[in-house]
């Protein structure tokens, strides 16, 4: 994308960082609604993204709503921390209750991240709006599960949201949502599947899709099908970065996703403990344009220090 400005003061203190990140988090949040980072496409989102390749900007994006100590994942507080520091996109995980209430969780069950138990189907909405959220430390929060309308209408005006649909959650009915609220030009569906991702353009054609790309036969077999590459981002995995393949996407009008999120062995955790946190910004000089990240502040401080970072008054991008 473009030459890094690897030395500075701040990649300096970045390295020095090491096991201390990710910073310490107050348990609520500590501004309005309003304040930090926002994101805003004006128009199609595929230019919105033609604008960051054209001025060599790199975006990160929250897994999970980018969760922090104090700050569990899927939910609005946890989001509105990141974008008070960040401008980020977000991913989150849409579950649907017993009673056809759609609302953010990852997990098949209630167990790992609320105070309640079950499946994540299994119990009406009454019964799942009161329960607590708990961190990745497994303490409880003050926050509560947000039904997905509300997460949809929070991002307004703030972030570009990437869906990720859990088994208990129909297509039609978080597109539906989507476009009761207007926000084609604010969404990306991730898909798993060649099919998954034809449905969805076919339910949606103007939103973008998220699917695993790994070589060119890939990307033609999903323009053959019937999804056009500039309604695509292609995700290319959380393991070994392949600039060849990124350049390839690119050329096609094919926005890059890298993970360098996930387990124990995760490029996050490995950065994390070496405290070479430019590796973000080297993602960022190979072709990624998005990087998926369970570290959304450490990588996009990364990414400003190599000067590939978003910057306010470029693309729809705010800071106040």
């Amino acid at each position: 994308m473009r030459t890094s400005f690897f030395i500075s003061a701040a990649a300096l203190a970045l390295s020095a960082c090491g096991d201390a990140t990710p910073p310490p988090a107050p348990l609520q949040s500590t501004s309005s609604d309003e304040s930090g980072w926002s994101i805003t496409p004006t128009r199609d989102l595929n230019v919105f993204f033609d604008c960051l390749e054209a001025e060599d900007i790199t975006l990160v994006s929250a897994h999970r709503g980018g969760a922090y100590p104090g700050y569990p994942e899927n939910a609005i507080e946890t989001m509105a921390y990141v974008l008070e520091q960040t401008p980020a996109m977000v991913e989150v995980d849409v579950a649907t209750s017993a009673d056809g209430v759609l609302y953010l969780m990852h997990d098949d069950t209630l167990d790992r991240t609320t105070t309640g138990s079950g499946d994540v189907d299994g119990l009406n909405w009454l019964e799942i709006k009161d329960l607590r959220l708990e961190d990745k430390d497994g303490a409880v929060t003050d926050f509560n599960p947000p039904r997905f309308d509300d997460a949809l209408a929070f991002a307004k005006s703030r972030t570009i949201m990437q869906i990720d649909f859990k088994q208990s959650t129909r297509f039609e009915d978080v597109v539906d949502e989507v476009k009761r609220q207007g926000a084609d030009n604010r969404v990306v569906y991730i898909s798993y599947s060649m099919a998954a991702a034809r449905k969805l353009h076919r339910l949606h054609p103007e939103a973008m899709i998220s699917l695993s790309v790994n070589s060119q036969s890939e990307l033609n077999r999903a323009v053959a099908a019937g999804v056009p590459a500039d309604r695509l981002i292609g995700f290319t995995g959380i393991e070994d970065p392949r600039p060849r393949l990124f350049s390839l996407l690119n050329d096609r009008d094919v926005e890059v996703i890298f993970g360098t999120l996930g387990g124990r062995n995760s490029i996050d955790r490995e950065i994390a403990r070496t405290g070479d946190e430019m590796r973000y910004d080297a993602l960022a000089d190979q072709g990624v344009d998005i990087i998926a990240t369970d570290r959304p502040l450490e990588a996009h401080t990364a990414l400003e220090a190599g000067n590939s970072g978003p910057r306010a008054g470029l693309c729809g991008i705010a800071k106040s």
